[in-house]
């Protein structure tokens, strides 16, 4: 039986070996290309060079042929044919010269500003791998830096952690659609924390015979092959497709890029065979000044007088925000807008990130959508923000003026969302912002209005922003059997950690007393999970860190900023702290984690109690009703574990031990080393 080498293109003359074996083709015979050797009849080739002119000629370029080449022959000796038998093109030598689609793919994703690459590798990846290694060895300090994440959802939080600080997009690289599965509700945060990640999947391969390099060669190439990858996380994506041919990999990644980086930011999803990854392209280039995201404008005109009317009559003037704080440069604005408009209050309510200064008298802290504010205010502008308040719990005056100003006013990927108001609009924060205040300052006509009762509305807000104070600081306090809650615990973190310390939060149901007693005040300070996923803080805080020192050492610092990640016990568990500390380990990623331990789920009961307030449940115990960690794992000695036993690990459950527990752990961050303190708290404070 004639020995075939798939993927050998006809020459244009028999060739013929060592043995008599003549190299040919049926039907009209070619030179594929002039950098293919040209051999007279007669010449002399062993079994190996066979092989290596099959690359030749896979290299050069030439259309191929409807049928394979084959070997006509005498006999070859079997000395010579070890290792020719079971060559096939999915099997053949890469050249290290070659340039690939997937070399070209992370080229690409060095030019447009993504310096890392959260990587999950399977056996969709082998020219990734290969791209990978030349990268490092050849473009070393100008290609993506590899960080090997043993889950998805981790690797994904990262990526958003990165982004939700920098505002710059990092990559994710999973594994064909088990892998895309495992990124589970890290792409939902991603999608409504509007936080732009890259991800990046393979497919199994499309090519089954050894047709084309990475045709399949492993038993799960068909169990893994599904009808529509995409579809599995599309409808949270800004952008979705597939890579069907490496000659426009690097459009492919900028076009991704773009929807990623254009407001409302979030993550995009591209996947690709390992035949298309596997292709030989010419090198090139885009211009990578083509490829800028889609700007907004502000407002129109006519928006800015009627608004800036409306605040300037206002009695009981309100601005809800919950994610303009994205761009650091809007707290400093709204600060402006509330020194100009003096009655002017700020609420928060998604928490998202630090969008106003606690130690401004305007400061209404953190609230999820219930607020006396939001009763009492008679104009309201909403700006950049998913849930200003929940109609079941808390409504707006009948008379209240309402304005709507955000990137996605009609929130697009909710079936479900509406909110009264004068008028909507589609419209960049800090553009409209300086509008107003631009306006406000320079209209006669207003600033008169402004300027009636001024002094009053001053002082008086001076006294609620005091009186808030003091309430929260008396509710901080430790309880008297010697335990303490969230509020104490976090006003002592404020106390102890450096000014500028950047927090990870995901404490559900203790957020609120994380907020008020942490009191965040610098932008960029305060980074909340953008979601419902539970789990995301973990990998979050680490893509953080990551970020935080990356861009020190591009500025000529050594390290980054101090990160504290709060979460609760439950969440804790969620983001696979194995995975984490691991990486923290690895990679050389201190961070201080504070477990809050309230031995459950406390979420479930508040719901529950919302709806069926007098039902079976109101007065059932934890364990009841499903939600009580009993007996409460070791969370410092899982993460303890995770790193090989290098890694601070205590419990405290006294406040009297609080200070001594929390200064030594802040210290052994300090000095590289990540801490975990399990912290028993009381629940309610």
């Amino acid at each position: 039986m004639p020995l075939r080498v798939p993927g050998l293109r006809r020459l244009q003359r028999p060739v013929v070996g060592s043995a008599g074996v003549v190299i040919g083709g049926a039907g009209q015979q070619r030179l594929a290309s002039s950098t293919t050797p040209t051999q007279a009849p007669g010449t002399t080739l062993k079994a190996r060079d066979i092989v290596n002119l099959c690359v030749a000629e896979r290299k050069s370029g030439a259309p191929l042929t409807a049928s394979r080449p084959t070997l006509t022959p005498a006999t070859i000796p079997s000395h010579e044919t070890v290792g020719l038998q079971n060559r096939n093109a999915s099997t053949l030598a890469i050249d290290p010269k070659m340039y690939t689609t997937s070399f070209a793919f992370f080229e690409a994703l060095w030019d447009a500003g993504v310096t890392h690459c959260f990587v999950n590798l399977g056996s969709d990846h082998p020219s990734m791998i290969e791209a990978m290694v030349k990268g490092a060895r050849e473009k070393k300090g100008h290609f993506p830096r590899m960080i090997t994440c043993p889950n998805e959802m981790v690797a994904m939080s990262m990526a958003d952690g990165y982004a939700r600080l920098t505002n710059k997009p990092q990559a994710v690289i999973v594994h064909v659609d088990v892998g895309t599965q495992g990124l589970g509700a890290a792409v939902h945060n991603s999608s409504t924390g509007r936080a732009p990640v890259l991800v990046f999947a393979g497919l199994s391969p499309i090519t089954q015979e050894g047709e084309l390099r990475g045709s399949r060669t492993e038993f799960i190439h068909w169990i893994q092959d599904v009808p529509d990858q995409k579809q599995i996380v599309s409808q949270y994506c800004r952008y979705a497709a597939e890579l069907k041919t490496g000659v426009n990999v690097k459009q492919m990644i900028n076009r991704a890029l773009q929807f990623a980086k254009s407001a409302p930011q979030g993550p995009v999803y591209l996947c690709g065979s390992r035949e298309v990854m596997e292709q030989e392209i010419e090198p090139y280039n885009v211009k990578q000044d083509e490829w800028d995201p889609v700007e907004l404008g502000g407002l129109p005109n006519s928006a800015v007088k009627k608004i800036s009317e409306a605040l300037a009559g206002a009695k009981s003037p309100l601005l809800i925000t919950g994610y303009a704080g994205r761009n650091p440069e809007i707290p400093g604005k709204l600060v402006e807008l509330a020194n100009t408009v003096k009655g002017l209050r700020v609420l928060d309510t998604g928490g998202s990130e630090m969008c106003f200064p606690a130690d401004h008298p305007a400061w209404l802290g953190l609230r999820y959508g219930n607020e006396d504010a939001i009763r009492n205010a008679d104009a309201i502008v909403v700006l950049d923000c998913d849930v200003p308040w929940i109609p079941t719990q808390c409504r707006p005056r009948e008379d209240a003026k309402i304005f709507h100003i955000d990137v996605d006013p009609l929130k697009q990927i909710m079936p479900l969302h509406y909110i009264p108001a004068q008028a909507r609009y589609r419209a960049d924060a800090l553009t409209s912002i300086e509008q107003l205040i631009s306006t406000l300052k320079s209209d006669d006509g207003l600033k008169t209005k402004l300027a009636a009762g001024e002094a009053g509305k001053w002082e008086a807000l001076q006294e609620s922003h005091k009186s808030r104070l003091d309430e929260i600081a008396a509710r901080s306090k430790p309880l008297d059997d010697g335990t303490f809650g969230t509020g104490h615990l976090c006003a002592k973190l404020r106390e102890l950690c450096p000014d500028d310390t950047i927090w990870a939060v995901e404490a559900v149901t203790n957020t609120l007393f994380v907020h008020d007693s942490l009191q965040p005040k610098l932008p960029q300070q305060w980074i909340n999970c953008g979601g419902g996923g539970l789990g995301w803080s973990g990998g979050g805080a680490l893509g953080i860190k990551l970020a935080s020192d990356y861009e020190a050492k591009l500025k000529g610092g050594k390290q980054g900023k101090f990160v504290v990640q709060i979460v609760g016990d439950g969440s804790f568990l969620f983001s696979v702290p194995g995975s984490v500390y691991w990486i923290a380990k690895r990679y050389n990623i201190p961070i201080l984690t504070i477990v809050l331990n309230n031995k459950g789920w406390n979420a479930p009961r508040r719901s529950l109690l919302l709806v069926h307030p007098d039902g079976l449940g109101a007065n059932a115990t934890n364990e009841e009703i499903n939600i009580e960690f009993s007996p409460s794992p070791d969370y410092a000695g899982i993460a303890k574990a995770a790193t090989g036993g290098d890694l601070f690990a205590e419990r405290v459950d006294k406040a009297a031990d609080l200070e001594d527990v929390l200064g030594r752990a802040i210290k052994a961050v300090q000095g590289g080393q990540t801490a975990v303190l399990d912290c028993k708290v009381a629940t309610g404070c």
